[in-house]
């Protein structure tokens, strides 16, 4: 399962430790993230089924993530289907996490 991004959920630290309920392994994904992403992230935000799924999300997704509000609004699986690909929205994320870059050129490629 792939979130709006690209990335594979199934692989995700977050959604793993989830899943498993496992709670030192959200205090070690909230280390990770915060430091990988320069942000105050604590363990208990470390709480996601997957941006697309049911149930809870991580807050930035849930809140504040522009590429599941866009992609979930125009009704499309991927930022990879979108006639826009790679808008600014796209680009300034990509600059931030450049594996969903690599993702969505990885989703695009097999389309074809």
């Amino acid at each position: 399962m792939n979130g709006y991004c690209g990335l594979d959920c199934d692989v995700c630290e977050g959604r793993n430790a989830t899943r498993k309920n496992d709670d030192k392994l959200r205090a070690e994904v909230a280390a990770k993230w915060s430091a990988m992403y320069h942000a105050d992230i604590k363990p208990e935000h470390i709480n996601c089924e997957g941006c697309k799924q049911d149930g809870v999300k991580f807050f930035f997704c849930a809140n504040l993530c522009p590429l599941r509000k866009c992609a979930g609004a125009r009704g499309l699986d991927t930022c990879a289907d979108c006639e826009d690909y790679i808008c600014d929205k796209l680009d300034a994320f990509i600059k931030q996490a450049p594996p969903v870059g690599d993702a969505l050129k990885k989703i695009r490629n097999n389309a074809g």
